[in-house]
């Protein structure tokens, strides 16, 4: 009888497409390493204390005056949201020199102010304000947006690790700063302007070449977790680094040094991902040519199994498409949401109409309000409360302090997607774990105007805000759906022109009245009354104590009502986010 042979089949080992999302894999990383510099340069809102007093030195204010201007930062994030409705038209990069362009001329005319180059009526400087903090929230809008994007399964992780470097904005403008002219505060205005529209051009490529995104596979997903966990350690070194040299005194020569080391650090995570990428990529080339010559013997020999994997094979490649979680889960119970009283679902989309009528959103909205928002006020505040306490020169060194904690705080936000294979706890109820410290400083501050008392309630201040900065990214996206988060979560953080606006007119109006009282006033700025002792915020901080804990009240109800649908959500998907 004659055998009739078949021509062997050159099967090869990874698909296509399995090739093209490996090559990719590196894409996505170096995105993600883009955004990290964004945020890291972009949080220029954050070093407001330090040039505030010349500021307002310049233009002859009130506090009440400076605080319009603290606020008009703020209330340039009110139209956030533009950023979300110009990215459904335009490109992110197009976004992101949009945005560089607002920064440049809102710090840029300002700087020139203080230079006495040009002279502004105080309406036109409140319009710079408004433009430049209008320039940052559309640099996060276009971070949110890329990483949401790019990594569909570790979304919280990547959001985490990137809204926790812009934590660190104010220590690197004050090492940079410190490094050209220590006694010149003007130059923050100046670097506020240039260095965003440096670092968009530097990351002009990265967010140009989006590669696309793809459905990771268990293996995949396991292997990201490792590289996030490196580069969290790396994060954590360079927040460690910049908490202890940078509250160090040091001459021009070593603030210099200081920032060269800070650069390298910032380098560091553009060689983790491609290093581990190399190596995966090499290890699999080796194993593709070894393995497909132990294929080619086999396949002669067991030709028709091989034919049955071939469908296998291809079904297990094929692309699919992303959606945040198991379809028919979503089938069967999603629609049922709106037709009740509490949120059932995570990851349910929502438009701005539906996000409106949900309580859970004026929960959240009213924990951030008394919350964050209140602990970004404080910052605001900080080189008039550090004067008013006698702790003039401690100034930068309390901006460093408040960022660096509001850094590890942003860090600290991630610890439970590390622990959610072990603890299932809902993510707003770590939230409300977080608030907890805010009050607490606020009493201490309250209590005390040592200046110990005034470092750790600083500390403690920015480890809060910190936590609930980066946690609500990934909360917004998680309660009312990430593919809605560029505008929801803007919609949400309208709270902070608000916030911004009522407690610092409140701190304005005491500090201005306070002062105005016998024996509390010092004329150390020309004609502008400095209001000294502990009494200029002293009613403030009991104010923002009782406000606080409004907030965390708040935000322990969000999580009662939210707990049972991060239940389910766990229940059904104990590996998922």
């Amino acid at each position: 009888m004659k055998i009739k042979h078949r021509k062997p089949q050159n099967l090869p080992l990874l698909p296509v497409t399995k090739q093209r999302r490996m090559m990719n894999q590196p894409g996505k990383w170096v995105a993600l390493v883009a955004a990290i510099w964004i945020q890291a340069f972009t949080g220029t809102n954050f070093d407001f204390p330090s040039y505030s007093s010349n500021l307002k030195a310049a233009l002859g204010m009130s506090q009440v005056e400076l605080n319009y201007l603290a606020v008009a930062s703020d209330v340039g994030k009110a139209f956030g949201w533009c950023s979300g409705i110009a990215l459904l038209y335009f490109p992110l990069w197009v976004v992101m020199l949009m945005a560089a362009s607002m920064g440049f001329l809102g710090y840029g005319l300002q700087w020139l102010l203080l230079q006495g180059i040009v002279s502004l009526p105080y309406s036109m400087v409140y319009l710079l304000c408004l433009l430049a903090g209008c320039s940052i929230c559309w640099f996060n809008t276009i971070c949110y947006v890329s990483c949401i994007q790019k990594f569909p399964t570790n979304r919280a992780l990547a959001l985490s690790l990137i809204v926790s470097f812009n934590g660190v904005s104010a220590a690197l403008y004050t090492l940079m700063a410190n490094a050209l002219d220590p006694n010149d505060a003007s130059l923050y205005l100046l670097l506020n302007a240039l260095v965003p529209l440096i670092i968009s051009v530097v990351t002009f490529f990265p967010i140009l070449h989006q590669p696309p995104a793809q459905l990771s596979s268990a293996d995949a997903t396991r292997n990201d977790s490792l590289t996030f966990i490196c580069l969290y350690i790396t994060a954590v070194i360079t927040g460690l680094y910049l908490i202890t040299f940078n509250s160090t005194p040091s001459s021009k020569y070593g603030a210099q040094l200081l920032l060269a080391g800070a650069f390298a650090l910032l380098l560091v995570p553009l060689c983790l991902p491609g290093i581990w990428s190399t190596h995966k990529w090499l290890f699999r080339i080796a194993s593709t040519g070894l393995r497909s010559v132990l294929h080619f013997r086999f396949n002669l020999v067991n030709h028709e199994l091989q034919q049955e994997l071939i469908p296998i094979e291809t079904e297990r490649s094929g692309t699919k498409v992303i959606t945040p979680f198991d379809y028919k889960e979503k089938e069967s119970i999603s629609w049922k949401m709106m037709g009740k009283e509490n949120l059932t679902v995570l990851e349910e989309e929502h438009s701005a109409k539906m996000l409106v009528r949900r309580l859970e959103f004026w929960l959240y909205f009213v924990a951030y309000f008394c919350g964050g928002t209140i602990g970004l006020v404080y910052s605001n505040n900080l080189g008039q409360i550090s004067q008013s306490l006698g702790y003039s020169s401690l100034t930068s060194s309390l901006v460093t302090l408040y960022s660096s904690c509001s850094f590890f705080g942003r860090l600290i936000s991630a610890g439970p997607d590390f622990m959610r294979e072990k603890v299932h706890f809902a993510r707003t109820g770590w939230l409300a774990l977080a608030l907890v410290p805010t009050p607490i400083a606020f009493i201490l501050l309250a209590a005390s105007g040592s200046e110990i008392a005034l470092q750790i309630g600083t500390g403690l201040i920015g480890l809060s805000s910190g936590f609930m900065f980066s946690a609500s990214v990934s909360i917004t996206s998680e309660l009312f759906g990430p593919n809605s988060s560029g505008v929801n979560h803007n919609i949400l953080i309208t709270n902070i022109p608000l916030g911004s606006f009522l407690y610092g007119v409140l701190a304005a109006v005491s500090y201005d009245s306070t002062a105005g009282s016998s024996n509390q006033t010092a004329a150390a700025l020309g004609d502008v009354v400095v209001c000294i002792g502990r009494k200029c915020y002293l009613q403030t901080f009991i104010w923002w104590a009782c406000i606080s804990i409004i907030g965390l009240a708040s935000c322990f109800l969000l999580f009662r009502r939210t707990k049972p649908a991060y239940d389910r959500h766990y229940e059904s998907n104990p590996n998922k986010t």
